[in-house]
């Protein structure tokens, strides 16, 4: 890509961000009268439910948290990180035994529930940890842009729970393991992603080792690299189970994992890892991209056979972001232009299908053919977080190319 090429795409990366994601979801999702932020907006921002799924609400104060940080320092997006981080600490967890004054030991926190009612009364536990996960990564950032201990100290207690206590995200299989026991590849990339996190906020080297042992257990037992193709669930040593859930491959994950590996990577300089990394982005995009209609099929099984999710070949929102940045990070870290080429294919896509003109935002879901399945624009797993993530990485990566072409 040329100079001008790379301005192109930073100033569509930037506007979109700042004119229209944004925006939109501030106009419309700021709950004012019970904390928080209301998800399920319809097309044009209406509301159509006002449960308030917890995952989602540390998504969004961590969205804002990260734009006061990376961004501009604007005092109402700081205050609508505080307003989210607010409402995660007094209504979503199942129990707050916080001790924050000099000398008092580390905040136990316990475990969240996945869904809340408007005004926080819980409504929903479940065994996955997504509600501590976004959760951290929220009081992280609001701790880099306030300083205030006690946002350090609830993402330390919230890793503590991650990696020690029953809420171990590896507990997200839903089958019995005394009859097929299995992991699954989403909790592995949550811990890599949170422990880069944590090393923003913390010294402790037992980040660095949580790391090493995610992506050599992901690249060991999920990727195979000889079959061309990312499992999402395997058996305990890696086993490949010969079960319509045990092939299936999810490419916007494993294009997203890849990504988070190719920054532990960038971070370390370790060029033999970015390129496993952009390894696993060549399987993935290769299996997932549909020959037919473009876009990227969000489940396939690996042999071949006939997937048994009726979803398996929609068009989903944040695959598509996910591969927007993995391509453009390959391409800077790389240097190869296939990754240019893969990156202006799913722009072209992503961009002329996904974006709302009218109303703003995205839509989420679409037909294989690329007509728009549904018109909501956030709901239980729609958030403002996956758009507006891409739409960051990619502008603040142009930015960098730009300066060193």
């Amino acid at each position: 890509m040329n100079v001008d090429r790379l301005k192109l795409w930073r100033d569509v990366h930037r506007d979109s961000l700042l004119e229209d994601v944004v925006p939109f979801w501030q106009r419309h999702a700021v709950d004012r009268e019970h904390g928080g932020f209301l998800m399920c907006l319809d097309r044009d921002g209406g509301i159509y439910g006002t449960d308030k799924p917890v995952w989602l609400e540390g998504r969004a104060a961590w969205l804002f948290a990260t734009l006061h940080e990376r961004v501009e320092q604007r005092p109402e997006w700081l205050a609508l990180a505080r307003h989210g981080c607010d409402f995660l600490v007094r209504h979503c967890f199942e129990r707050s035994h916080e001790a924050v004054g000099a000398g008092d030991p580390p905040i136990d926190l316990g475990k969240m529930y996945f869904l809340v009612a408007r005004d926080g009364r819980p409504l929903r536990m479940r065994r996955y940890s997504y509600s501590e996960v976004f959760a951290l990564m929220a009081f992280a950032a609001i701790y880099r842009v306030t300083r205030e201990e006690s946002w350090r100290q609830r993402a330390i207690a919230l890793w503590r729970s991650l990696v020690d206590g029953e809420q171990s995200p590896a507990q997200a299989t839903k089958v019995d393991p005394r009859t097929r026991p299995m992991k699954a590849l989403s909790p592995l990339m949550c811990l890599l992603s949170v422990a880069e996190i944590m090393l923003t906020i913390d010294d402790s080297p037992e980040y660095e080792r949580v790391i090493d042992s995610a992506v050599d257990e992901i690249m060991r037992d999920f990727v195979r690299d000889a079959d061309a193709c990312v499992l999402e669930t395997v058996g305990p040593a890696g086993q490949k189970i010969d079960e319509p859930e045990g092939r299936v491959m999810n490419p916007g994950h494993a294009i997203e994992t890849a990504w988070f590996i190719m920054e532990v990577a960038r971070r370390r300089g370790a060029r033999d890892l970015i390129q496993r990394a952009a390894r696993v982005l060549d399987i993935s995009f290769e299996r997932g991209w549909d020959s037919e209609y473009g876009g990227l099929l969000h489940l396939i099984d690996v042999d071949g056979k006939p997937p048994t999710q009726l979803e398996h070949d929609m068009k989903l929102w944040w695959p598509h972001c996910e591969t927007l940045y993995a391509a453009l990070l390959s391409y800077h870290l790389l240097g190869d232009e296939k990754y240019a080429r893969m990156y202006e294919q799913v722009h072209e896509y992503t961009f002329g299908h996904f974006p709302d003109p009218e109303h703003g935002e995205w839509f989420a879901y679409l037909r294989r053919d690329g007509s728009v399945l549904s018109p909501l624009k956030g709901g239980t797993w729609k958030g403002p977080f996956h758009v507006p993530r891409a739409l960051l990485l990619c502008w603040k990566l142009l930015e960098e190319m730009i300066a060193e072409a």
